[in-house]
């Protein structure tokens, strides 16, 4: 399965307020599936919370299950467009990919009047 492409900060207006396309849907749908797993959500909230902004690896594996399975989550992470990795030496590390937070929050926030 490919990366997705980072989504723009304006991909989708608030489903209280529009129907949301059906590209957008299934962009937006892949995050939240991702996210749907604990250990991802997991990953993804150390990764988030990183001094910094980014982690290796070697400091957010501690969630349970093994290593191979941690790098199983955090690609499945990375093709939904919600974290971007870099490797240095014989460790990778992460970062949350622009914008993957604003999506998500702009069509979740609910219509103000």
């Amino acid at each position: 399965m490919p990366v997705l492409d980072v989504i723009e900060t304006s991909c989708c207006a608030p489903l209280a307020r529009a129907p949301i396309g059906e590209a957008d849907a299934e962009r937006v749908a892949a995050m939240f599936k991702a996210l749907g797993d604990p250990v991802r959500l997991r990953l993804f909230s150390k990764v988030a919370s990183s001094e910094g902004g980014e982690a290796c690896v070697c400091d957010i594996q501690d969630v349970g299950v093994s290593q191979p399975t941690v790098s199983h989550h955090l690609k499945k992470l990375r093709e939904a467009g919600l974290l971007e990795s870099e490797r240095r030496g014989s460790w990778v590390y992460y970062r949350l990919a622009p914008s993957a937070l604003a999506v998500m929050a702009d069509l979740l926030a609910p219509v103000r009047a």
